[in-house]
């Protein structure tokens, strides 16, 4: 397991630029307005052959903050300050020290983890030396000039950084060929009733190994010559020593399971329906490109077919990000349907994995081009030369355009609709890819 790096502070002091100088990538959105990092996203980076993952946090603001986002905010960074290995605490020297800074500070504090204090957006390495003694104020250490968008100063802090962090452990997994299976959704929709369900009706559970996440065990399974991984971070009630918001916790350790997931089983309380943190759990799924079964939990509990309906319902208006998953109406406490669960995460990750060959695929075009449906912009109008299947794991399509820029995302839209009517990719996302036909020659 690689080493966490946490990247934190107050919102719009560049932690986004720093870890895209870090990371060597363009992936963390900047802009200059407050608070546009909502959510942490994770970058792997190295230094000197020394690898590590780095955590981009939302700004921590103020609990006192107009900012209806502020909490959610606050919470995202501390739970990324309070997996990390190590800190980067972000301050803007052009502004000296602030309310907000002091608050992260005392926060900080309270981690108790290693924390390097970097005074940003000080351009003039020859000035910087005045503006650094105000931020001793702070009291987490010795304040590091640095310059996120010109560079100054994060060659030599990561070396500082890399001494700090801990031997990546890389113990050998007994199961590499396991089929990760995380369990989600919000908590008490049933996800540990679940998972002791799923494990006790198996005899034949190999063995429990620990798990990349902290403070979750990974379960190994094997049924008819085939291993899984369960992830298991259902369980956890631990309250942090910052904060006890126990709802975004769990949510923390759901998204590390998702990362190390082949297919994730998102879990639905059928007695409330789809809520919005399901919506957001199921967003990070996808985007993390897992297959998605979703379950129907309580199932039986529902008093009639009006309730039924109902459930239903929010399925079709909050789900519509995963209209292609494939759910299944189960009860974890009476085990009803549960066997069944193991063909649907079979099936999805089979059509995750597969490959449509080429020939198959420009039939598709051509059938397509019958239609007329394109793009228009002027005198312009989008061509589709032909298309390949460029990766799996999620399946990934390039299609070879005149106009690229053309397309929008109501045709991409249309695109995939069209592509899912034809290919079997139920319980999937897909990628879709838009290049030059002439962007091989340009070698762009």
């Amino acid at each position: 397991m690689k080493p966490i790096v946490a990247v934190v502070g107050r919102p719009n002091v560049g932690k986004s630029t720093l870890v895209n100088r870090i990371a060597q990538s363009q992936d963390a959105i900047v802009h200059e307005s407050r608070g546009v990092t909502r959510d942490r996203s994770y970058h792997d980076a190295d230094w000197n052959g020394r690898e590590f993952t780095l955590i981009d946090t939302g700004g921590i603001e103020p609990l006192k903050s107009d900012d209806v986002f502020a909490a959610s905010i606050r919470d995202q960074a501390l739970a990324g300050a309070e997996e990390a290995d190590a800190i980067l605490f972000v301050v803007d020297g052009s502004v000296g020290v602030t309310e907000e800074d002091e608050t992260v500070a005392r926060l900080l504090k309270r981690v108790k983890k290693p924390t390097f204090l970097l005074v940003n957006k000080l351009d003039n390495p020859e000035r910087e030396q005045e503006r650094l003694w105000e931020f001793y104020s702070l009291g987490v250490g010795d304040p590091i000039p640095i310059s996120a968008t010109h560079g100054h100063g994060t060659g030599d802090l990561l070396d500082e950084l890399i001494q700090v962090l801990p031997e990546e452990t890389d113990d050998e997994d007994p199961f590499p060929e396991a089929l990760g299976v995380a369990i989600i959704g919000r908590p008490n929709a049933g996800k540990s009733s679940l998972f002791n369900r799923i494990i006790g009706a198996e005899r034949s559970i190999v063995s429990d190994v620990a798990g990349t996440t902290r403070d979750a065990i990974d379960t190994i399974v094997e049924r008819n010559g085939r291993a899984y991984r369960l992830v298991d971070t259902a369980g956890i009630r631990k309250k942090s020593t910052v904060y006890e918001n126990v709802e975004y916790y769990s949510m923390v350790r759901g998204l590390r399971a998702i990362d190390r997931a082949d297919v994730a089983l998102l879990v639905i309380d059928s007695s409330v329906g789809v809520t919005e943190q399901d919506q957001k759990v199921a967003n990070l799924a996808i985007e993390r490109g897992c297959a998605l079964v979703v379950l129907l939990n309580k199932w039986d509990l529902l008093p009639d077919d009006r309730a039924r309906e109902h459930v239903l319902e929010t399925i079709d208006r909050r789900l519509t990000m995963a209209p292609w998953a494939e759910y299944l109406r189960i009860s974890a406490l009476t085990g009803r349907s549960v066997e069944k669960i193991w063909a649907y995460i079979d099936g999805a990750d089979d059509r995750r994995a597969q490959k449509i060959p080429t020939a198959r695929l420009n039939q598709f075009l051509t059938e397509l081009r019958e239609f007329g449906h394109t793009v228009v912009d002027g005198k312009r109008r989008l061509r589709m030369h032909y298309v390949t299947q460029t990766g799996v794991k999620p399946p990934t399509f390039t299609f070879f355009v005149n106009h690229p820029d053309l397309v929008n995302d109501t045709y991409a839209r249309y695109l995939e609709n069209r592509l899912r009517e034809k290919f079997d990719l139920k319980g999937t996302p897909v990628r879709l890819r838009f290049r030059s036909k002439s962007a091989d020659k340009a070698g762009e």
